[in-house]
């Protein structure tokens, strides 16, 4: 069966990686791809969308202009990470998409979804903003798709004395997640980076994408250079976390999923980071305050890596 999907990304390294992900399944159609802000500016994921439907063979899947910045205050661009146009900063040239629709990324979300009812899958690859504003059209929006899946949040409050790393599309707009995680839905999945940061492309991985003699993993190597480059300071290795392709890989594979939890989300800031957790404790427990009632998520907890991690190099090498 034939899996219908609107790919929300605000396109940066791994995004690359999961719409390449995406584009190598042939029971995947890639019904629509919205641009959002967040690695890099909205224009640029746009010319980011283009390059990779290119280089997947196909440029003519509808691209729209999503949200330039978060629904209060001013956007905080990832340069550090994946450079000043999302990808590593190793292209001259800024393409276009071939089919660059008028209507906005909301708009476009909310008339595909209301002409398909049941029929897609959204997956937020970036921040939360255009979820929230096509919850703003259409508030009954997930509720009309087959699923929903988040990249973003922490899943269940850590045990004691874990550290998380940033959850940077929750932190990016931690009101849009609000509507997102408190909207009413058929099935809403969070894939957070209490998992995603354990998805580790090391360097003979990346070897192998380089030296594969293909275009797709050639282009995914390429791009990890910048990607690793960042990360090197976290672990002391020129490694990183396949974050969105993870997601991507879990909305097609949810028998990869080893351990979950369900229940509402709440959204957490203190001052200096927002994130969304589960509203309990890593054992359990309720939280030591009041949260607000919210639609249950289920949030992803353990992984088959191993199995996703061979199904990333063998899908981006495939072509």
């Amino acid at each position: 069966m034939t899996r219908r999907i609107i790919v929300d990304t605000d396109t940066g390294i791994d995004d690359a990686h999961a719409l390449l992900y995406l584009a190598g399944h042939d029971d995947v159609e890639l019904t629509a791809v919205t641009a959002v802000y967040g690695n890099t500016p909205v224009d640029s994921a746009i010319s980011n969308i283009a390059r990779v439907l290119e280089l997947a063979g196909r440029p003519n899947v509808p691209v729209a202009r999503g949200a330039a910045g978060p629904l209060v205050g001013e956007a905080h661009i990832a340069f550090y990470v994946h450079g000043h146009d999302g990808l590593g900063d190793i292209w001259d040239d800024r393409p276009a998409p071939a089919n660059l629709v008028e209507q906005s990324a909301a708009q476009l979300i909310v008339e595909l979804v209301r002409a398909n009812p049941g029929e897609l899958d959204l997956l937020f690859l970036g921040p939360l903003t255009n979820g929230a504003l096509a919850l703003q059209i259409e508030p009954d929006l997930f509720t009309l798709v087959r699923s929903v899946v988040v990249m973003g949040g922490s899943g269940p409050f850590p045990k004691l004395g874990d550290v998380l790393m940033v959850d940077a599309n929750v932190q990016n707009d931690a009101e849009a997640a609000r509507a997102v995680f408190s909207a009413p839905r058929t099935h809403l999945l969070q894939v957070g980076v209490n998992v995603t940061a354990q998805a580790i492309v090391d360097e003979a991985a990346t070897d192998r994408l380089r030296s594969s003699g293909t275009a797709w993993g050639e282009f995914s190597a390429r791009i990890l250079d910048s990607y690793n480059e960042f990360y090197r300071f976290a672990w002391g290795r020129r490694l990183s976390p396949a974050h969105d392709t993870l997601a991507a890989a879990l909305l097609l594979h949810p028998e990869w999923i080893t351990r979950s939890v369900t229940g509402p989300v709440t959204i957490t800031g203190d001052g200096y980071v927002s994130r969304a957790h589960i509203a309990q404790t890593w054992e359990g427990a309720p939280l030591a305050w009041q949260t607000d009632d919210a639609p249950p998520t289920v949030a992803v907890v353990e992984v088959d890596f191993a199995a996703f991690l061979a199904d990333f190099e063998r899908v981006l090498t495939s072509r």
